[in-house]
């Protein structure tokens, strides 16, 4: 007699197989975003499922960040192009129940971002150049306004992440960088001198900009690591630094 084992079968909701369904199409590319989703109505229709089975997978699927649904609209749910929101919110709320810990965001982010900065250095557009140089000419210009700096130095990096023409490190580093924004608010609150933290900021931005400018991807790949360590560093305890030191 065979000596396989199975596990004990798990129960599925059906919802869960709704959303199953919806989500193979998205990622397929059956429905692309911009496209609309069935309505309720048709989705109840060709499940064979009830209107509350029909919400709760739309509510699961919209939480994702696939889809944006507008209960009683005469279209159904539109897909959503890839973002890293859902990321974000993932990685948010892992740090905040402690599975996922500072090292190791701040270490995904080393990676990640090195990697962005690489490609935008080799594959930046002029126009996306143009945007990086006026984004770091805000963050200078911007006199102790938190506000504006921050708004400055989200737009360069997203700008970058846009520049490496990689989906999956754009959404990514979106992600992490947003889950890590309140971290730099606070660094930057409780600094001795507020204003000096964000010239330091805006300093090595305009490194990393003229690296990316020059087209010198080694550069701007040392450049991006020796800014998040900067930033991030002084937060890790005695393993965080000596992982992201091995980075």
């Amino acid at each position: 007699m065979s000596k396989v084992r199975f596990s004990p079968a798990v129960p599925v909701l059906t919802y869960e197989r709704v959303v199953e369904q919806i989500e193979a199409v998205i990622v397929s590319g059956e429905v692309r975003p911009g496209q609309h989703l069935p309505s309720e109505r048709e989705l109840m229709v060709q499940f064979s499922v009830s209107r509350p089975t029909v919400r709760e997978a739309l509510r699961v699927l919209q939480s994702r960040g696939l889809i944006a649904s507008r209960p009683g609209g005469r279209s159904g749910p539109e897909v959503l192009p890839l973002t890293g929101q859902a990321l974000q919110q993932s990685f948010t709320t892992l740090a905040r129940i402690a599975s996922l810990s500072l090292s190791d965001l701040v270490q995904f982010r080393v990676i990640l971002e090195s990697s962005a900065c690489r490609l935008a250095a080799a594959l930046h557009t002029p126009a996306q150049l143009a945007a990086m140089r006026g984004a770091v000419e805000r963050m200078e210009s911007a006199a102790g306004r938190m506000d504006l700096f921050n708004a400055a130095d989200l737009e360069f990096h997203a700008v970058v992440w846009e520049a490496s023409h990689n989906q999956l490190l754009q959404a990514s580093g979106q992600a992490v960088s947003g889950a890590l924004l309140d971290l730099m608010n606070d660094r930057i609150s409780s600094a001795g001198d507020p204003g000096a933290a964000m010239r330091d900021a805006a300093a090595s931005d305009r490194k990393l900009f003229g690296a990316i400018a020059e087209g010198n991807s080694a550069a701007a790949g040392e450049q991006a690591r020796r800014s998040i360590t900067a930033t991030y560093g002084g937060y890790l305890d005695t393993d965080g630094r000596n992982g992201l030191a091995a980075l």
